[in-house]
C-alpha cells in the first residue's frame, strides 16, 4: 500500500473518531431537549451519562489508536524521506564515476570486467536497477510496467551479465521487506523467462567511421589556406603600420 493512501486512511479514522466523540459528548443535550425538561439538571444529566460509561470507553480507545495510527504513519514517511535521501546521494556518486570510470571506479574496489565499455554498461544497468525498485517501492511502477522493463532489460547480453553479478547484492540489501521479497521475485522470474527464451542480444559498440582520405586532404588544404591568408594578412598590417610610423 502507498504511503499517501496509508495516510488517508488514518486521516479517515481520526475523522471518525472525532465525530462519535462529539455525539457523546452533546448526547445527554440531546436527552434533555427530548425529555422536555425546562433547564440542565446536572444530576439527571450525569445520571446519563454514566450509562456511556462503556461508549465513552471505546471511544477513547479508538482515538488513542488513530493517534497511535498517525505516529506510525508520520514515522514511516520520515523513514522514507531519510532513504530516498542516502540513494540520492549514491546516485550522485554513481553519475560522478560515470563521467571519469578510469578515475573513480578503482574507488570501489577490483573488478573482473576488462572492457571499459561492459563497466559502463555495468554501472548504467545498476543506475536502471535502483530506479525500477525505488519506483516500485512507492508505488509509481507497478508490477506491469516493472515486467516490461525488466523484459527489455535481459533481453540484452550487458542486462543479463549486470543481473548475473549483483543478483548477491540485491537480495542481501532488499530481501528485508514483503514489498522488497515481491520486487526481487519479479526480477528473478523475468530473467529466468529471458534465458528460457534463448541466448541475448549482443552488445556491440559502434564507433564514429573514420574519415574518407579526400575528406581529410580537404580538411588539410583549408586549414593551410587558413594559416597562409591570415600570414599574409599578418605581413600587409604590419607593413602599412610601419609607414604610418
Amino acid at each position: 500500500m502507498s504511503t499517501a493512501r496509508r495516510v488517508g486512511r488514518a486521516l479517515a479514522l481520526l475523522a471518525a473518531v472525532a465525530v462519535v466523540l462529539a455525539v457523546v459528548l452533546l448526547s445527554p443535550f440531546v436527552l434533555k431537549e427530548v425529555s422536555g425538561v425546562q433547564g440542565v439538571d446536572w444530576n439527571r444529566l450525569s445520571q446519563a451519562g454514566a450509562a456511556y460509561g462503556f461508549t465513552s470507553a471505546i471511544v477513547s480507545a479508538l482515538a488513542l489508536a488513530g493517534v497511535a495510527v498517525s505516529l506510525i504513519v508520520q514515522n514511516r514517511q520520515a523513514r522514507a524521506e531519510q532513504i530516498q535521501a542516502i540513494r540520492g546521494y549514491y546516485l550522485e556518486l554513481v553519475r560522478l564515476e560515470l563521467d571519469d570510470m578510469a578515475l573513480f571506479q578503482p574507488v570501489w574496489g577490483d573488478t573482473d570486467i576488462a572492457d571499459p565499455h561492459e563497466r559502463k554498461r555495468h554501472v548504467y544497468a545498476d543506475l536502471m536497477m535502483n530506479y525500477a525498485w525505488m519506483g516500485f517501492e512507492i508505488g509509481t511502477i507497478r508490477e506491469g510496467l516493472l515486467r516490461d522493463m525488466l523484459a527489455g532489460m535481459f533481453a540484452g547480453e550487458a542486462g543479463r551479465r549486470y543481473w548475473g553479478r549483483a543478483r548477491t547484492s540485491w537480495i542481501a540489501g532488499s530481501s528485508g521487506s514483503r514489498v522488497g521479497r515481491r520486487f526481487l521475485a519479479v526480477v528473478s522470474e523475468e530473467h529466468a523467462r529471458a534465458v528460457a527464451a534463448g541466448p541475448p542480444a549482443r552488445s556491440v559498440v559502434v564507433s564514429d567511421p573514420p574519415a574518407a582520405p579526400a575528406a581529410r586532404a580537404a580538411r588539410v588544404w583549408r586549414v593551410s589556406v587558413g594559416a597562409l591568408i591570415g600570414l599574409g594578412a599578418g605581413l600587409i598590417l604590419g607593413s602599412v603600420l610601419r609607414d604610418r610610423r
